[in-house]
This record gives structure tokens, C-alpha cells and sequence, in this order.
């Protein structure tokens, strides 16, 4: 029942008082209590007093914690609508070959390789096409790259499945690009599409040698070794029979990553010092 006081205004009875406290009061009444409560300061000394200070703290931490809460960013975002789990989406959004800037650097260099097919050279795109999701693969999770680092050692999932699931992402966003860039060449034939396997059988190799000798030699060694390759071959990786050992070599080497697996020591992907602070 609502009270007046001696001038006639009125003011919240205890008991819609004590149940906004404890979180008993419905709407519409709580819109009323809330709106009354903004309004007038006798109330909300009474509330003060019914209740002690613990509720007025208790609404500054949640306040807090809403207004500290991250801000997904679009890859979250996406991510999450489809249907990632929030903690996995927010992992993968912070590797750092799926910042826009990276992309654009990315997409700047397929630009310029296409203008060099469009000139003399088409061969070129095939050649360096492979080598642009092997360079994000290897920016993917690592000291000093990636500023979620340490964050990501202690994640309930795992490094070599938390390498794996950004090598998936960064690959199919390269993969994309990559598509992008080859319908733009001026010989729109299947040839086109020669350099897919090859990237496939370069990333999957990498991976498997990260396991030994870490991401970032790993992704050097893998890259030269296209780069000698080509050189030496010209076009015989992007021949049906060229096409054909890619494909086996990711096979082969997929294979291989998953029995390393079982025995997988993450300290190996990254070697890094240790975390001890060093004594002033």
C-alpha cells in the first residue's frame, strides 16, 4: 500500500521495499519502484537502511563487470552465430592472421601477384599462392605474434587443438581470398586452381614438422623448400601429376600428424623461455 507523507507526497511501503531487495518484485511494480526509487532520495535511504550497504555494492560490481565486459568483435560474432562455444570463438578470434589488418596484407599481395599473371608471369600466382596461408599458419599462435599467447596455454583444450583450430580458420579465410584471386586471372581455366593441393600439402607438412622443430622453422623450412622446388621444376606442381603428389603428400602427412598427436608435447611448437620474472 503506498504511504504519503505530511506534505502529501508519496513514498514505497517497507514491503515493496524489502521485495525489490530480495528481487520479488515483478513488473509492472518494478518499473514503478525503480522509477519512484530514481526520484526520490527519502526511498532510497529507507531501501539503504533495510537492506545495508551489500546491495548498493553488489550493483556497482555488476555495473563494473558489465562495463569491463570484451566487446566481441565481428569475427567473435560470427563465429558465435555459428555456433561455436563462446570460449573456443573467442580464442579463434584473437589470432592475429585474422585481423584485418593481416587480411589486407594478404589481399594486397594476391592483388599484386594477379596484376603480375595479367603482365608476363601467371605462373607467379600459382607459385605464391600456397606459400600465403603457410605464412598466416605460422603467425597463428606463437610468442611475440600472438598477444593471447600465454592465454591460450592455459585453456581447457589444449595447444595442438587450439593450433589446429586457428590453422583451419586462417586456412579457410586464405582459401577464400585465394578463390577471390584466381577468378580475377587471365586464364579462368582448372589450371587456375592448380595451387589448392599444393597449400594443402604445405600446411599440413608444417604442421607436422612444428611438432619437432617448432611453427615458425617449421614454416620456413616448408616454404623454402616450395620455393626450391618451383625453381627447380618450373610448372611440374601444378601438372595433373604434380597435382596428384600433393594430394598424397597431405595425405601422407595428415596420417602422420595424427599419430604425433598421441604423443604430442606442446612445450615443442613454440620454444620460448621460461615465465620466472628476472630479480630486479
Amino acid at each position: 500500500m503506498t504511504s504519503f507523507s505530511a506534505t502529501g507526497a508519496w513514498h514505497l511501503p517497507d514491503d515493496d521495499l524489502h521485495h525489490y531487495a530480495d528481487g520479488r518484485c515483478a513488473p509492472p511494480l518494478l518499473w514503478s519502484v525503480e522509477s519512484h526509487l530514481l526520484a526520490c532520495p527519502g526511498c532510497r535511504d529507507r531501501l539503504t537502511a533495510a537492506t545495508g550497504p551489500a546491495l548498493l555494492d553488489d550493483g556497482w560490481a555488476a555495473l563494473d563487470a558489465a562495463l569491463d565486459a570484451p566487446v566481441p568483435g565481428p569475427v567473435e560474432r560470427v563465429l558465435r552465430r555459428a555456433g561455436v562455444p563462446e570460449a573456443t570463438a573467442r580464442l579463434l578470434a584473437a589470432t592475429p592472421a585474422l585481423r584485418m589488418s593481416w587480411l589486407a596484407a594478404i589481399a594486397l599481395t594476391l592483388t599484386l601477384t594477379v596484376l603480375f599473371a595479367w603482365a608476363a608471369a601467371p605462373l607467379l600466382f600459382l607459385a605464391a599462392a600456397p606459400l600465403l596461408p603457410l605464412v598466416s599458419v605460422a603467425a597463428s599462435f606463437g610468442p611475440g605474434i600472438d598477444p593471447t599467447y600465454e592465454l591460450g596455454l592455459v585453456a581447457p583444450i589444449g595447444a595442438l587443438r587450439l593450433l589446429l583450430l586457428r590453422v583451419a580458420a586462417v586456412v579457410a579465410v586464405n582459401t577464400v581470398l585465394c578463390t577471390a584471386a584466381c577468378l580475377t586471372l587471365p586464364d579462368l581455366s582448372l589450371a587456375a586452381a592448380g595451387w589448392f593441393l599444393p597449400s594443402l600439402a604445405l600446411t599440413v607438412l608444417a604442421l607436422l614438422l612444428a611438432t619437432r622443430l617448432g611453427m615458425i622453422p617449421a614454416a620456413i623450412a616448408v616454404g623454402c623448400g616450395w620455393a626450391v622446388l618451383v625453381a627447380a621444376t618450373v610448372s611440374a606442381p601444378f601438372t595433373p601429376a604434380g597435382q596428384l603428389t600433393s594430394a598424397a603428400a597431405a595425405a601422407v602427412a595428415g596420417v602422420a600428424l595424427a599419430h604425433r598427436a598421441r604423443t604430442f608435447d606442446p612445450s615443442r611448437l613454440f620454444p620460448r623461455r621460461t615465465l620466472t620474472r628476472r630479480p630486479r
